[in-house]
């Protein structure tokens, strides 16, 4: 049995996402799901980035869009309304000035960028050369505790996203894990099975089965999402997810509302 819920999903207002919500709506019917969250990119604080992020302007756009689709699918499919956002040092309060102009069910966390440097980004793949690949993963890590203790998310967003092009340490990052799940564990965040991952260079899901069975035995929550940035990608590889929550030892999954964890759904 799937997962009900896929909490990470985009639209087209980040500029990098097709398909209408509308569409992301009929899959999830059609594969199965419950309930859904839409989780776009928050617009982002340093600077534009016009093809990635939506703008300040586009806020009120995305709310509308949402609360259109609510309505459209009303007795069909739970519709939550999230939102992505960077997690950039010394840009918390700004940050949270932009998560606090609306209300969310839920908001998703992320660390795409170390310093000026989006590691993640296909258009920046190539400096990766130009780094150490042990100190990269250590500094995403730091990143990833960081964005926890901000206080200003729900759940971190695929939470190796590091490994995206295939790149890995040499040294064993067990104890960067821990001190991340126990610093995850202490804020009250929860993690996601980002299946997107086995659509990247990669081929894995975010986390690897050895960083989420950490998660598991800290005792940090877990949701489920695509991250869909076309409609026949909502729910994509939820089976595996399933063998892999089950692998790492976890029992529940959480759903979210109002920005808390109001339901704990046995994975079966």
């Amino acid at each position: 049995m799937i997962p009900i819920c896929d909490y990470h999903m985009h639209t087209p207002l980040c500029g990098h996402a097709t398909g209408n919500p509308s569409e992301y709506a009929k899959q999830a019917v059609k594969v199965g799901l419950k309930e859904i969250g839409f989780s776009d990119h928050a617009p982002f604080i340093v600077k534009p980035l016009p093809g990635i992020t939506m703008t300040i302007d586009e806020l009120s756009i995305y709310h509308a869009m949402i609360e259109a689709v609510r309505a459209q699918f009303n007795g069909q499919l739970k519709i939550r309304i999230g939102i992505e956002a960077d997690f950039i040092p010394d840009y918390e309060h700004k940050t949270k000035t932009i998560l606090d102009a609306y209300p969310y069910d839920y908001v998703i966390g992320s660390v795409h960028f170390i310093k000026d440097w989006g590691f993640d980004n296909p258009q920046e793949r190539q400096k990766w050369d130009e780094h150490d690949v042990n100190k990269v993963y250590r500094d995403y890590f730091e990143l990833l505790r960081a964005s926890a203790s901000a206080g200003l998310f729900n759940i971190i967003a695929h939470p190796d996203l590091v490994k995206k092009f295939g790149h890995q340490p040499t040294e064993d990052m067990s104890v960067e894990i821990q001190k991340t799940a126990e610093v995850f564990k202490e804020t009250g965040v929860a993690i996601e099975i980002n299946t997107s991952g086995r659509r990247k260079t990669v081929g894995e899901m975010y986390p690897a089965l050895r960083d989420l069975t950490i998660y598991c035995r800290a005792g940090v929550p877990l949701t489920f999402g695509s991250d869909a940035h076309k409609p026949q990608e909502v729910g994509c590889d939820y089976d595996q997810a399933v063998q892999l929550a089950l692998q790492a030892g976890y029992q529940e999954y959480v759903l979210f509302k109002n920005r808390r964890i109001y339901k704990k759904l046995p994975i079966q």
